[in-house]
């Protein structure tokens, strides 16, 4: 590995120089303020030129990488929220672990990954702004929730298949699972985003009792 002395240049130590690095990063970088625009202002109220002042180049520059603001949301859900999904749903293949402890799993990383972060902040916006957006709405379905229900319905399949779960409605069950995480992240970027606290319960208390419930009411008579 050739390291820079103090007079070599990007080129001659083997690395692209400073401007081509900094085209490498810029996709991401407007990504990074397509996503924090989107969140604070909603879809209808965020505006390409507002993206790119935010990341510091022109609408021209936007324009090179992104053709308009959906191709632009497509793109931030691709890159960020469809690989966790990926990640998760390859661990869970991969894993012996028992139902419940899947089940535990699934949830706190739901959370910790996607809930707890500003990206949660996209279902907010979906769950607002689906009617006026038809086609925006459709695909964040086909491309994140119905993948995320099938990942936690193929969880519940899989238990039942073991003989670690009992006989249940598998699809209407993953959406039990789902819903209050959903609602939680929602509510975390409204109710308390205004300052209103007084109903907001701790995340990591609602997950606990969240994850006792799931398991409690999954598991075989016998157990």
């Amino acid at each position: 590995m050739t390291i820079a002395g103090p007079h070599d240049s990007p080129v001659q130590s083997g690395q692209p120089p400073r401007w081509e690095r900094r085209k490498e990063r810029r996709p991401a970088e407007l990504l990074a303020a397509a996503l924090a625009r989107f969140v604070e202002h909603g879809y209808a109220g965020t505006r390409l030129d507002d993206i790119a002042a935010s990341a510091g180049v022109s609408k021209g520059t936007l324009y090179l990488y992104f053709p308009n603001k959906e191709e632009l949301f497509k793109a931030l859900v691709r890159e960020s929220v469809v690989p966790l999904l990926e990640r998760f749903s390859d661990r869970l293949a991969s894993s012996d672990e028992t139902g419940p402890v899947l089940i535990e799993q699934f949830v706190n990383t739901w959370w910790l990954e996607f809930g707890s972060t500003r990206l949660a902040g996209l279902c907010k916006l979906i769950m607002a702004e689906a009617g006026n957006f038809p086609e925006v709405a459709r695909f964040f379905h086909d491309e994140v929730i119905q993948p995320n229900n099938a990942l936690v319905a193929g969880l519940i399949r899989r238990g039942i298949e073991r003989g670690e779960f009992r006989q249940v409605d598998v699809e209407a069950t993953a959406h039990v699972l789902i819903s209050p995480l959903v609602l939680k992240a929602i509510w975390a970027h409204s109710f308390e985003r205004s300052g209103i606290q007084a109903e907001s319960i701790d995340p990591q208390r609602m997950l606990a009792t969240h994850i006792q419930l799931i398991q409690a009411a999954l598991l075989p008579p016998n157990r």
